[in-house]
């Protein structure tokens, strides 16, 4: 393997576990909940999601997943207020 490219593979793992050098502006992300599957976006700050719940929300499982996957590198906006308290 290229001496360079073995660099940059030890810099990108170094990378994946340095998660707050890392912050996500925009997502999408097709979501395949257990009843259905779902677009789940995130634009500007803000979650959208094509659930019914959402719809009535602002919020639902499928967003609130993605903010524990993407823990410290969405902006605080984007955070559920109810989750950024949960344990």
């Amino acid at each position: 393997m290229n001496s360079g490219l073995i660099g940059k593979v030890d810099k990108a793992k170094r990378y994946a576990q340095e998660r707050t050098r890392m912050r996500v502006s925009s997502l999408q992300v097709d979501f395949h909940g257990e009843n259905d599957s779902h677009a789940v976006a995130l634009e500007d700050g803000r979650w959208r999601c094509s659930c019914d719940f959402f719809a009535g929300w602002g919020s639902c499982a499928h967003t609130m997943a993605l903010e524990r996957v993407l823990d410290g590198m969405i902006p605080a906006s984007a955070i559920t207020p109810t989750l950024a308290h949960a344990v």
